[in-house]
């Protein structure tokens, strides 16, 4: 292996011109640790708890429609309009809502963080101590092992590993480092075990930033708050220069008092206003969020739910995933040697490696005898990409690992067919064999020819019992499932066919596909993918993404990352590397499989639910936008007062949709979102806009305009309700009380505070006729759903 020398920007540190002080193999002593605490040369961060209850107040308070809602509310003061401002209460309630939410959520993922923290192996005073990361101090010795992230800038005084610095320098290849070599915080370790100093702690290392840039490699594309955000930017454009228009046309063509023209203008604006939508849809993940939380998943991106909700193909690795990722010693064969030999040979091989914690390794470690005085002359750790591990002792090297990459092909073929019969039950084979030379200094020499098979090993996989279960409801939710392992591939596939995925023998060996076409092809026909190396993983996530499917990727270990970073959805289990758990989305912090329907159900409640509340909003913009651009070229005045529009949206949009969001809703998530609200908005938009239309002519024969405002708002009150309920179609239970009960508090508050809303008392033809353009708008509604452009719509959601 190569090394590579990559230019890394200057670390500004304090005590930059402090000479650098080796601490003794013995490790700081309890003094000195306290000594660098007072000093300030600590590892801790800055904190990555996400905004503070400050900023989170801040950020729902201080908003682009709060503060146009407060202006608005100034207007309406200047002329004494002081009961058309009761709409500042929507805003009161959505910022106290958002808030209490957002802290909600904030505790839950603080608290699963605080799970999630793996403490370190630190040498103090001649002792190994477990130590959380934010407790290091300059000068601490640490042992880091396979998986484990640097966590401050050091330099390597024992041992020898390879260490991926991807995050910091982009270059994809694991680099060599040996006792003098600079290791980086933020780079972790694909093999080998080493002892580092830490030089550069807290603040004055890459940890902080590094950290962060790991969690944020891949940004999650969520189509809802794109869509919502693109919405809100076309509304704003439209909103203020539409409200002055009219203001100005009321005042200087029909010459209307600013006592009027103000609220009116104001009812405009306030009307084109999806007021709550972005945050309902805050508040509605953040409900998942905790919801999640209490069932062991941690999110740390938000919109990881939706993500996942929306995959069509989820790739799985075999480990923690089909299996629980233990492992048990299954059977041991030894050829041509006596058993005792053999075991003695595997036990020896097993001490070279003590800090190797590997299921494999533990598995062994805990069936075979224990070996102590031999020390190896060199030893070569397990890494994802050679598939063996080696130890070189007095007699030569002994080699442990996958045979096809141990041994030659005729060596091979003299095991085949144990091999095969084995691989056939789903077991793990490997093989133990010796040659007479000895390691080479660098891993990037070639390795000592193979000269004797000493025997092979079978490990069992241990299936996790609730794997078949979740495999079924995937299929059956219509989500593609393919497993991608790093083990042979016979062995995996039987594995799956055990777990129940079907067509689980459509099995590749993805060590012998040399071309991205061979990889590509394989990615359209094969379920399972055995001797995947880390880069053929994140590959084939990207072949899939480019075969228009939206991809999810499970795993535990370094050699996932890749992965984990390139998919749409990445998630890990608690048992995973630290590097892979900064990297993916979603953490299962009970390292439970079984929680992922949960998650899509969290997920799906939110699109769906979301989608139809953000209709109901829609509606709204939509019959105060076409109102407003009507009237600035038709004769007439704008129908309503902002407290009348409060009224409407209060029990036909905000409340129902608070309650409807939060409703279960395990719908497939189908059609392009903007699409779908737009199409589903535009029938009742129209509908509402001619009968105001109709209401405000009458206002032409000698109706007063109070008059034709409490008929407008009554037809309009009425079609929202409509609309509600077409929107809850098909009704249950809850979806109807929902309804009933909004019609209801809509009606009462018509009939109790009449006064308060400017709704003038109207005889029994006046009642029949808003009854009547009710009915005309709900014909009207019906006609555009049965539009061949609207069906079209219907269909492609």
């Amino acid at each position: 292996m190569q090394k590579k020398h990559v230019h890394l920007p200057h670390i500004h540190r304090k005590h930059e011109d402090r000479p650098f002080q080796e601490t003794p193999m013995s490790g700081l002593s309890e003094e000195d640790v306290q000594k660098r605490i007072r000093s300030g040369l600590t590892n801790e961060s800055p904190k990555d708890g996400g905004k503070s209850p400050l900023r989170i107040l801040a950020s729902n308070l201080f908003t682009l429609f709060n503060a146009l809602n407060i202006a608005l509310a100034v207007c309406l003061a200047l002329v004494g309009s002081w009961r058309n401002m009761l709409f500042l209460g929507v805003v009161v309630s959505n910022t106290l809502i958002g808030t209490v939410q957002e802290l909600r959520a904030r505790r839950t993922i603080q608290k699963l963080r605080l799970s999630t923290i793996s403490p370190l192996s630190v040498l103090r005073s001649g002792k190994v101590q477990s130590i959380s990361p934010e407790m290091l101090v300059e000068g601490d010795l640490v042992i880091l092992r396979r998986g484990d992230q640097v966590p401050a800038d050091a330099l390597v005084r024992e041992g020898m590993c390879t260490a991926d610095e991807s995050l910091l320098t982009g270059e994809s290849d694991p680099i060599e480092k040996k006792p003098g070599d600079e290791m980086l915080s933020g780079s972790y370790l694909c093999e080998g075990s080493v002892t580092v100093q830490l030089v550069r702690v807290g603040r004055n290392s890459y940890l902080s930033r590094l950290t962060q840039e790991a969690r944020k490699i891949h940004q999650p594309k969520s189509e809802l708050m794109s869509d919502l955000r693109r919405l809100v930017r076309i509304l704003t454009l439209i909103l203020l220069p539409t409200g002055i228009l009219l203001f100005l046309k009321q005042v200087l063509y029909r010459h209307v008092p600013l006592e009027r023209a103000v609220p009116q203008a104001v009812a405009s604006m306030i009307g084109m206003i999806p007021e709550g939508l972005i945050l309902l849809t805050s508040i509605a993940l953040m409900v998942g969020v905790i919801r999640l939380g209490k069932k062991g998943v941690l999110v740390q991106e938000l919109f990881g739910i939706e993500t996942l909700s929306r995959t069509d193909m989820i790739c799985l690795d075999k480990t923690g995933t089909l299996t629980t990722g233990k492992m048990h010693l299954e059977e041991m064969i030894p050829l041509g040697i006596p058993m005792e030999a053999f075991t003695e040979k595997a036990a020896l091989l097993l001490s070279a490696f003590p800090e190797d914690l590997s299921p494999t390794m533990q598995a062994l470690r805990s069936a075979l005898p224990e070996v102590s005085g031999t020390s190896p002359v060199r030893s070569l750790p397990f890494s994802s990409s050679r598939k063996l591990s080696a130890a070189s002792f007095s007699d030569g090297t002994m080699f442990f690992g996958a045979p096809s990459f141990v041994l030659k092909e005729e060596q091979l073929q003299e095991i085949r067919e144990i091999t095969e019969q084995k691989t056939a039950l789903g077991l793990r084979v490997l093989v133990l064999a010796h040659s007479k030379d000895i390691l080479p200094e660098s891993t990037s020499d070639p390795l000592p020819q193979i000269h004797r098979v000493l025997g092979i090993i079978c490990i069992r996989d241990e299936l996790r019992q609730s794997a078949p279960e979740t495999l079924r409801y995937f299929r059956r939710e219509g989500v593609d499932l393919r497993i991608i392992s790093g083990d042979d591939p016979v062995s995996v596939g039987r594995i799956a066919a055990l777990a129940g995925l079907p067509d689980a023998d459509r099995v590749v060996d993805a060590s012998r596909l040399d071309t991205q076409k061979q990889l590509l092809e394989a990615s359209r026909t094969a379920v399972v993918f055995g001797r995947t190396s880390p880069e053929q993983k994140r590959t084939l996530v990207g072949l899939l993404q480019e075969e228009g499917h939206q991809v999810c990727m499970t795993g535990d270990g370094v050699n996932d990352i890749p992965a984990l970073k390139v998919a749409d959805c990445s998630i890990c289990i608690q048992s995973a590397s630290d590097a892979a758990s900064h990297v993916a989305q979603l953490t299962l912090t009970q390292g439970d499989f079984s929680v992922l329907p949960d998650v899509v159900s969290e997920g799906r409640r939110v699109v769906n639910n979301i989608t139809r509340a953000a209709s109901l909003f829609l509606v709204k913009t939509l019959y105060s936008l076409f109102l407003s651009l009507l009237l600035l070229v038709l004769p007439l005045s704008y129908p309503f007062q902002p407290i009348q529009l409060t009224l409407i949206s209060t029990f036909t949009v905000g409340l129902p949709s608070f309650f409807l969001a939060l409703e279960p809703n395990h719908e497939r998530i189908r059609g392009r979102f903007l699409r779908k609200i737009l199409s589903s908005a535009l029938p009742g938009a129209a509908a509402v806009t001619l009968a105001c239309l109709v209401c405000m002519f009458l206002e032409r024969t000698g109706w007063s305009h109070a008059l034709c405002a409490t008929c407008a708002t009554l037809c309009t009150g009425g079609l929202c309700l409509v609309n509600l309920i077409w929107s809850c179609l098909p009704l249950n239970r809850f979806r109807a009380m929902v309804c009933a009960g909004m019609a209801a508090c809509f009606i009462l508050a018509c009939i109790f505070l009449r006064p308060l809303f400017f709704l003038e008392p109207l005889t029994f033809m006046q009642l029949l006729f808003v009854f009547s353009l009710i009915a005309l708008g709900v014909l009207v509604m019906f006609v555009i759903r049965r539009l061949p452009l609207m069906r079209d719509e219907k269909d492609a959601a």
